[in-house]
């Protein structure tokens, strides 16, 4: 791995060195390494957090079972920020001021991201898999995030791609959440639409953490909008589509890869059949790739009752790659020796699943696909 920007960073890291406290204080003891993850885990928003923090520790807990890594065993330590900025830049600044973590793994969402990035990279912090396809976190001068998904322009090129080139609509609506996170994935949507000339037939927006959605609803319908792509969490578009099927608004819904449709299968039961959306990891079903077998494996392992789902499935993807960041950090990994490691790596195979990095290039994957929920309550390949 190439990163731009990456090379300053370590000299930024390595002239904390002299006044940092003992290496335990780093989040490195001679038996453990910790990892914070800063996400939200309740409310709203908690579909995406919850799945991500356990696809992390099934491949924390799957290296820990073979001695872990240089014979240190991997600690996750979580942090609930509630899905708000404000919270998740007070939890951050407590992880970077008790000096106990080597690095933050897997924030979840745009907006806290934006709040805390900032802050994580003055204080020489690395953040690893961001669970956020927003453009700037891509920007290679930032030097302290690497990450796995693909940006949010990726996924709603490949939805206009569909509506309009594939399908012939003409109509498009967008439902976001208005905050960094929906106009980043508005303007990727814009964006996707002046290349073919076109404009949004409508658009509505909701609060974060709240399922206020009736007025944009009510907005999108007068438009007669043939499909509604949706930028935006669990509850608030679940909430959507119910209201839209009581008023026999039945246009295409499509959202992002950021909600498991395994969710809104469960919130909307046969309501749910037809909703398609854009996905950037493998099927988490599909055991005829190495990587999914030994997710399916470990995900078991740290909880039978699971369920297989591309969210936990890319938390799996995100330990791995932190925990092969390790490995190449050698036996005495310190904050800067790892980012040092991360910035080294290239290319990783992960078993079937390949993430690559180049200069100025801080994203592992780019592959975005379509999925859609079936009649009988399944997720399949959808080409539609």
């Amino acid at each position: 791995m190439k990163l731009s920007a990456v090379s300053a960073f370590l000299v930024m890291l390595a002239g904390l060195g002299p006044g940092l406290p003992a290496l335990a204080q780093e989040g490195v003891t001679d038996t453990a390494v910790s990892f914070a993850q800063v996400a939200t885990l309740e409310g709203p928003a908690a579909g995406s957090g919850v799945p991500i923090n356990l696809g992390i520790r099934a491949a924390f807990e799957e290296a820990n079972r073979a001695g872990g890594v240089n014979g240190r065993k991997l600690v996750l330590d979580v942090f609930n920020d509630d899905y708000e900025p404000e919270r998740a830049l007070e939890e951050v600044r407590g992880v970077i001021a008790g000096d106990a973590h080597i690095a933050l793994i897997a924030p979840v969402g745009t907006p806290t991201a934006q709040a805390t990035q900032p802050v994580a990279a003055e204080a020489g912090f690395l953040m690893i898999g961001p669970v956020t396809g927003a453009d700037f976190l891509r920007a290679p001068e930032l030097g302290n995030v690497v990450n796995v998904r693909p940006s949010h322009s990726q996924e709603t090129e490949r939805w206009i791609k569909h509506l309009v080139d594939d399908k012939g609509l003409t109509k498009i609506a967008i439902l976001y959440q208005d905050d960094s996170f929906g106009r980043s994935g508005l303007a990727g949507v814009v964006a996707a639409l002046e290349r073919r000339g076109m404009v949004l037939a409508a658009e509505g927006f909701y609060t974060r953490n709240t399922v206020a959605v009736k007025s944009a609803l009510i907005d999108i319908r007068k438009s007669g909008a043939e499909a509604v792509v949706m930028v935006g969490t669990r509850n608030p578009m679940a909430e959507f589509i119910r209201l839209s099927r009581q008023l026999k608004y039945t246009p295409v819904f499509m959202h992002m890869s950021n909600v498991g449709p395994d969710f809104l299968i469960a919130d909307l039961g046969a309501e749910s059949a037809g909703i398609i959306s854009t996905q950037v990891v493998p099927f988490p079903s599909d055991t005829s790739v190495p990587l999914v077998a030994a997710y399916q494996a470990a995900l078991a392992a740290v909880d039978p009752a699971a369920s297989p789902g591309f969210l936990s499935l890319e938390g799996y993807i995100t330990g791995r790659l932190a925990i092969a960041g390790l490995q190449a950090a050698g036996p005495a990994p310190t904050r800067a020796g790892f980012g040092a490691a991360m910035a080294g790596l290239g290319t990783v195979d992960l078993g079937g699943i390949t993430l690559q990095f180049g200069p100025g290039d801080t994203q592992a994957m780019d592959d975005v696909f379509m999925t859609v929920i079936t009649a009988d309550g399944q997720v399949e390949p959808y080409g539609g």
